[in-house]
């Protein structure tokens, strides 16, 4: 007979904060940049091609789970990862609305017992893993610093961030399933530049944001290349690199996830 095993949730409303945070910054972006200030408007899609390591662990009550490599003891692989952001900005003023879908699987067979969610798992059982981290992000952008008529141009932000993380693991093997689950928001603060290396054609792009507090932290940097080869498209090669942990409603993830992608933005 299966058994599932639930862990307790935070007992808020990710998606009604995630909207009202929206509405607010989007009104304090729309009144500050005024009526004269020219917008761009745009959406951007990306395919990572992310390497990652991670440990896991799921308590249930007073029941200790046993912190797991995911990679060499249940066998979850690599995996490209797609992204959306949409952006609008206006004067000195840049907010991006991102969505990265961390979504990875496996199987092996245990080479030593473990526990997971309350659920014990014997040594040489065969177990299926699937684990998931959606990020949600809305990002804010202010330019301190612009020398875009200058030579090719450069410009340094100063950036603030909500990142709306959704953790879920889940192990199962013979009918019984093990499941763990958080979700917490993590705000974040960080710098972002940019540099025109050849006028409007040619572009470099750097982004690096963190935060660290009560045992969970994320960091997050990346750097591309931009070719424009016709007005509003731009093709993007970079390099990201997420760190994550965090340890909330008896799920603990510590992994890194880093790697090359290639990207496609359309604005107006």
């Amino acid at each position: 007979m299966a058994k599932t095993i639930y862990l307790k949730k935070e007992e808020i409303s990710l998606k009604s904060l995630q909207w009202k945070v929206l509405g607010l910054v989007l009104a304090l972006l729309l009144g500050a940049a005024g009526p004269a200030s020219a917008f761009e408007i745009g959406a951007r899609v990306q395919y990572w091609f992310s390497a990652f390591e991670a440990d896991i662990k799921a308590d249930d009550g007073g029941v200790l789970g046993t912190t797991i490599n995911a990679k060499d003891t249940l066998g979850i692989g690599n995996k490209a990862i797609p992204g959306f952001e949409a952006f609008i900005g206006g004067g000195n003023h840049r907010l991006t609305f991102g969505y990265t879908p961390l979504s990875y699987s496996g199987s092996s067979v245990l080479g030593r017992e473990i526990t997971f969610a309350g659920t014990t798992f014997s040594v040489h059982a065969p177990v299926n893993t699937e684990l998931s981290i959606r990020m949600l992000d809305l990002e804010y952008q202010y330019t301190l610093l612009d020398m875009e008529n200058l030579l090719a141009g450069f410009s340094l932000g100063a950036i603030g961030q909500i990142n709306f993380v959704d953790g879920e693991a889940k192990i199962a093997s013979g009918g019984i399933q093990a499941k763990g689950t958080a979700r917490l928001p993590l705000p974040m603060v960080g710098l972002g530049a940019h540099v025109g290396l050849l006028a409007d054609i040619l572009e470099a792009r750097a982004k690096l944001t963190g935060i660290s507090y009560s045992g969970h932290y994320l960091y997050e940097a990346q750097a591309d290349i931009s070719f424009t080869p016709f007005p509003f498209l731009d093709l993007h090669a970079g390099y990201r690199q997420i760190s994550l942990r965090i340890d909330r409603d008896d799920l603990f993830v510590d992994g890194r996830f880093t790697g090359p992608y290639l990207g496609l933005t359309v604005s107006f």
